[in-house]
């Protein structure tokens, strides 16, 4: 039989905090080398693009997802839509097919937060957000998980979603959340940034870096995007997730296609610092960029919980495919 778990489902069974948790142990053991590098692929479309990334730990992962930027205002559709599918690793089994909208979202700030509890100065206290949509909003609730947040800039392009962020989180947080319409105001008072934005041209420059600063680019996912730019990249200590995906689509990309960085210039790979291997933040002066480009570790970890959890609690339904 194979388990079928909508949004609402997945929403039933899976938090933030349990993504976390997850999401750091299949880095850790990554790095261990006990699971084997992710895949991926993409596809791009006239309006947006579809990303296919594939696992293995105890089951084998595939997801499959759109990402259309302009759906919320186009059509008033989720930006990213798409499926997880799980299957045993040993009979070849189909066992569930899961929505993927909402872990998409949970892990990949699940990430960032992992990413902050190594390279981020423990009493980081301000963050600025630039990008306030979806993962916006579950970045900074991520970041409260790990950091002592009390303050938090919203910054974004399109008018009134600043606005909206700030009213919105400030309330169900209970910190300090303001709307910035100057992005280098907001980043001059912020020991985090969190770059979250479809952008195709870079919105974090070298001007922006400040000694003890972590930094993490999420937008960029393909090699058409960049949301920070190479002369920022080259003056701090760079950790991609993964570094032979970050190196073909996500910031990293771009600093190495500019000449201004190689692949033997990053700091080491995330799973690399999770499991020790690589030191993570040793000093109060360094700065640290997480170039996160989304795998299908995150995936994987994720929607297994969501399964496991699925079954002992009866959630979902399950159907005869065969």
């Amino acid at each position: 039989m194979t388990r079928i778990l909508t949004r609402q489902d997945v929403a039933a069974v899976l938090d933030l905090d349990d993504c976390i948790t997850a999401v750091e142990e299949v880095f850790r053991s990554y790095g261990q080398g006990r699971i084997g590098p992710p895949q991926s692929m993409g596809i791009h479309a006239e309006a947006g693009g579809f990303h296919i990334k594939a696992a293995m730990t105890e089951v084998f992962a595939t997801k499959i997802n759109a990402n259309f930027p302009q759906n919320p205002q186009r059509h008033g559709l989720p930006t990213i839509q798409g499926v997880i599918v799980l299957f045993d690793p040993d009979r070849g089994t189909l066992r569930a097919i899961l929505d993927s909208t909402l872990i998409t979202t949970l892990r990949t700030a699940a990430a960032t937060a992992v990413a902050a509890t190594y390279l981020a100065r423990p009493e980081a206290k301000t963050v600025t957000i630039v990008g306030c949509g979806i993962q916006g909003r579950a970045h900074l609730e991520a970041l409260l998980r790990v950091r002592p947040i009390t303050r938090a800039h919203a910054f974004d392009t399109l008018a009134g979603n600043a606005e909206r962020f700030a009213a919105e989180m400030g309330g169900r947080l209970g910190i300090e959340v303001l709307e910035s319409r100057s992005l280098d105001d907001a980043v001059a008072g912020s020991d985090i940034v969190v770059a979250c934005t479809p952008a195709r041209t870079p919105i974090l420059q070298l001007h922006h870096l400040r000694e003890g600063m972590f930094i993490a680019g999420v937008g960029a996912d393909n090699p058409e995007k960049n949301e920070l730019a190479a002369a920022l990249l080259q003056h701090s200590l760079v950790v991609p997730d993964i570094l032979d995906q970050a190196a073909t689509m996500g910031d990293l990309y771009h600093a190495i296609t500019s000449g201004l960085m190689t692949r033997e210039d990053i700091h080491g790979e995330l799973g690399e610092v999770v499991c020790g291997r690589v030191a993570g933040r040793t000093r109060e002066d360094e700065s640290f960029i997480f170039d996160s480009t989304g795998t299908a570790l995150q995936d994987v970890a994720t929607a297994s919980i969501a399964l496991a959890r699925s079954v002992e609690r009866g959630v979902g339904l399950e159907v005869a495919l065969m």
